[in-house]
């Protein structure tokens, strides 16, 4: 006796997303022009601070893994 198998509806999961990261290098000149004035041995002394700001970025990331059989312990029976 042949028995037509029952099909369900497909499952459909969400969408995986991956995000790439990609860097590339770009260049920026700075220019800083100086200019000293001496006069009657005055000297301007130019102070530059480079003021500098961090951010933190939070990765996390798990692992599963194919065991095969039923899972330890009591709780199936034995």
């Amino acid at each position: 006796m042949n028995c037509r198998p029952n099909v369900m509806q497909p499952i459909v999961h969400p969408t995986k997303c991956c995000v790439q990261h990609h860097c590339c290098k770009t260049i920026v000149p700075h220019i800083h022009p100086s200019h000293t004035t001496n006069v009657n041995h005055h000297m301007y002394q130019h102070m530059h601070y480079f003021p500098h700001t961090e951010s933190v970025a939070n990765e996390v990331s798990n692992q599963h893994f194919n065991c095969g059989g039923r899972p330890p312990g009591p709780f199936f029976g034995r």
